[in-house]
């Protein structure tokens, strides 16, 4: 049973799932405008979960596992809307979307084979998604037309944001399969 505390955090991660909606709306609209000022909402709530969670252990096996599913959902959509624009080259979604789907499938059969898991995102996993987040923050401000800001956005996105975001993703995939892979293996030690 979660308690009234835990399940304050997992509300808003739940609020931020439900901004997915709107804000791929918005994009498939070409409103960035709107859409960065959605994106910092849900960057802020997610901010504030995690530090509700942390700093009150208000934690919760829910919220450990909605949680990056939130991110995953809100950034994976992001990533697909502005490829279909152009904004984004095939080389990096597929990066970031065969991270997560390879993440994905390692998870379930995880979950398959050595039964329950615990959520705990590396370093590398977390500083992955702070710079997808990042990233698509700066590309919402050049696609916004906020004149100095946007000039600046332009030039950091391509290429500094996109290269050091594929480095990134290809690293923290590297890293999951090797911990996932040491985990399960002493699993299957440990039972024999």
């Amino acid at each position: 049973m979660i308690s009234f505390q835990a399940s304050i955090p997992n509300a808003i991660t739940i609020f931020r799932i439900g901004l997915v909606a709107p804000i791929v709306w918005l994009l498939l609209n070409t409103n960035y405008g709107a859409a960065l000022l959605l994106m910092v909402v849900a960057s802020l709530s997610d901010a504030l979960d995690g530090w509700l969670a942390r700093r009150f252990n208000w934690r919760s096996s829910f919220g450990a596992a909605i949680d990056p599913f939130a991110d995953k959902l809100l950034v994976g959509s992001m990533f697909v809307v502005f490829w279909i624009q152009s904004h984004i080259p095939s080389w990096l979604v597929l990066i970031v979307l065969s991270r997560d789907i390879l993440i994905l499938m390692g998870a379930i059969a995880y979950r398959y084979l050595f039964g329950k898991i615990n959520f705990a995102p590396t370093l590398v996993s977390k500083a992955n998604t702070a710079v997808q987040v990042t990233m698509l923050i700066i590309l919402l401000i050049e696609l916004s037309s906020l004149g100095v800001l946007s000039d600046i956005a332009q030039s950091l996105v391509d290429p500094y944001c996109f290269l050091l975001l594929g480095l990134l993703g290809i690293i923290s995939g590297i890293d999951y399969v090797v911990t996932w892979s040491l985990k399960a293996w002493r699993n299957i030690y440990d039972s024999h």
